[in-house]
């Protein structure tokens, strides 16, 4: 459009542009909302529209405030500049392509615990212990990153990883939830595909039993502090 002064290729570009236009949010749209798992699609959805609104709004000010103070050829050839670095951009960040898995919300049966735990206590921490062979720690490092992803992005706090010094083949999984209903919410997020993560560390894992997961709460050792009221006479008149 900044380099032609004919009506029908103007025309002609205009239309190629706005059906790539139309396909290319269509289809990154449609990625968003099957990528999102469902317990967080709706904010997902949210974030992203907010952003691509407030993208076009502060595109339309910048390229028409150049426009009004240059030339609209200039904003034109500037649009058509970033564009450019944009796609150059996609080839140093690379957006990881969408894998199509099941983000339906899995059934998770509520462990059994001796404590009378009320939604709001804790904190709550969570200890899993693995047994892995040298040939395939690489493997299972593998797997737990993307584990830490998967339980980060459904609520778990100051996840870490610790290799035993006296059993080296030893690996625990150590997270923390704010509150027993946290850590409730956690496993009632995570989807069938996230579920696929722990049947891989399954098959890594070499103990005799399957690896069982330690809830604890955090106490502090502080002494318990006791309201005491003190009964003030009312002075005689």
């Amino acid at each position: 459009l900044a380099l032609t002064s004919s009506v029908p290729v103007a025309a002609i570009s205009l239309a190629l542009g706005g059906a790539g236009w139309l396909i290319t949010w269509t289809g990154i749209d449609v990625s968003v909302q099957l990528a999102s798992p469902r317990w967080v699609v709706g904010r997902t959805l949210s974030i992203y529209y907010a952003l691509s609104a407030g993208g076009m709004a502060a595109g339309g000010w910048i390229w028409g405030s150049v426009a009004q103070n240059y030339s609209l050829t200039s904003a034109l050839e500037g649009a058509a500049g970033a564009l450019l670095l944009v796609a150059a951009a996609g080839i140093v960040l690379p957006v990881r392509p969408w894998e199509e898995t099941d983000q339906e919300s899995s059934v998770f049966h509520p462990p059994d615990v001796a404590l009378d735990l009320k939604p709001r206590s804790g904190p709550i921490v969570a200890k899993v212990e693995y047994l892995i062979s040298e040939e395939n720690i690489e493997a299972f490092l593998g797997y737990m990153r993307t584990r830490r992803h998967v339980q980060s992005r459904a609520g778990a706090r100051n996840w870490t990883l610790q290799r035993n010094l006296q059993t080296p083949s030893l690996w625990t999984e150590t997270f923390r939830t704010p509150t027993w209903m946290d850590f409730l919410r956690l496993n009632h997020r995570l989807t069938a595909a996230d579920k696929e993560v722990g049947q891989h560390l399954l098959s890594l894992h070499e103990g005799e039993l399957p690896p069982q997961t330690v809830l604890s709460i955090e106490r502090t050792t502080e002494a318990i502090r006791t309201r005491t009221s003190t009964i003030f006479s009312r002075p005689p008149r």
